[in-house]
């Protein structure tokens, strides 16, 4: 059964946009920190934003002052707004519960930052 859903990646060239959303099945984000992680090709899964349930956010120095982590607790959805890209951005962008305590990710959605 699929819980976690994300949308929104596609190919854009380097200091361009993306908004990605991460519809939550099961998990509610009114009540869990949720999480984007992106995967590139070479590397493990690294931490970019997440949001717990007041809305505290945190950002990893990679994305600080570029990217925006959000929610609607009404849709179970969060959102990360991507701006000024890099090909670095470049990857599978992936929503989770943070820790994820073994919660098994979706397919995530490919980000692809052309130079």
């Amino acid at each position: 059964q699929v819980q976690l859903v994300e949308s929104g990646g596609g190919l854009v060239q380097t200091g361009g946009s993306l908004r990605l959303s991460c519809v939550s099945s099961k998990l509610r984000v009114n009540r869990n920190t949720m999480a984007w992680f992106r995967q590139h090709p070479e590397r493990t899964l690294e931490l970019v934003a997440r949001i717990n349930s007041g809305g505290t956010t945190f950002y990893s120095d990679a994305v600080k002052g570029r990217f925006t982590i959000s929610k609607d607790d009404e849709a179970n959805t969060i959102y990360l707004q991507m701006n000024r890209l890099t090909p670095e951005d470049s990857g599978i962008y992936l929503c989770n519960r943070y820790p994820t305590d073994g919660y098994a990710f979706g397919r995530g959605t490919q980000v692809t930052v052309s130079s």
